[in-house]
C-alpha cells in the first residue's frame, strides 16, 4: 500500500484523529459541568443535560429525573451563550475530524497529501481548534442561567461556579482542541511529499 506521507505525517495522521476523537467525545459528553439539585447529581454539556426536575402530580412534589438526554429543541438549551458554544464549538469539531479523516485516508492513497495540502490541513486544524477554544470560553458566559443557579445553589454566575465543578469532558474538549492547535497544525506543515514533477 503506497502513502502520501512522511514518517512525520503518519505521526500527523494519528494525532490528528487522536485530537479530533478527543474533542468530538468532550462535545458530545453532557458532563462539562456538575452540581447538584434536589440530593441528586446533575451535569450539563452545552446541548446535553443529565438528571432534571419534574412536577410529581401524585405526591405534589418535584422529584428528579435521573436520565441524559439532548433539550427538547434548539431553543431549549438554557442560554444564548450556550447556544452560540454548541454551533462554533461542532463546527469546530467536523473540521477537525474532516482534516483526521483526509490524513487517515493518505496513510493508504499515494498522491493524496502534497507538501501544500498538507499546510492547508494544518491551517483547517488550527481554525477548527480555535473555534472550539472560543466555544470553551463561551461556556462559562452561560453559568448564569436559572438552570444552572438552581444545581449550583443560587449563587453561580457568569465565570462564577457556585457549588458546581467543571466536568472532565470540558477538559477533554479543550485538550482536543490544544493538541490540534499547537502539535497538529505544525506537524501538517511537514506531512505529506515532495510532488513528483512530470514532464508532461
Amino acid at each position: 500500500m503506497a502513502s502520501s506521507l512522511t514518517c512525520t505525517g503518519v505521526i500527523w495522521a494519528l494525532l490528528s484523529f487522536l485530537s479530533a476523537a478527543t474533542s468530538c467525545v468532550g462535545f458530545f459528553m453532557p458532563y462539562w459541568l456538575w452540581g447538584s439539585q434536589l440530593g441528586k447529581p446533575v451535569s450539563f454539556g452545552t446541548f446535553r443535560r443529565c438528571s432534571y426536575p419534574v412536577h410529581d402530580e401524585s405526591r405534589q412534589m418535584m422529584v428528579m429525573v435521573e436520565e441524559c438526554g439532548r433539550y427538547a429543541s434548539f431553543q431549549g438549551i438554557p442560554s444564548t451563550e450556550w447556544r452560540i458554544c454548541t454551533i462554533v464549538t461542532g463546527l469546530g469539531c467536523g473540521l477537525l475530524l474532516l482534516v483526521a479523516l483526509t490524513a487517515l485516508m493518505g496513510c493508504c492513497v499515494s498522491e493524496l497529501i502534497s507538501r501544500t495540502v498538507g499546510r492547508v490541513a494544518g491551517g483547517i486544524q488550527f481554525l477548527g481548534g480555535l473555534l472550539i477554544g472560543a466555544g470553551c470560553a463561551l461556556y462559562p458566559l452561560g453559568w448564569d442561567s436559572e438552570e444552572v443557579r438552581q444545581t449550583c445553589g443560587y449563587i453561580s454566575g457568569q465565570f462564577d461556579l457556585g457549588k458546581c465543578e467543571i466536568g472532565w469532558a470540558y477538559y477533554c474538549t479543550g485538550a482536543g482542541a490544544a493538541a490540534a492547535m499547537l502539535l497538529c497544525t505544525w506537524l501538517a506543515c511537514f506531512s505529506g511529499k515532495k510532488q513528483k514533477h512530470y514532464p508532461y
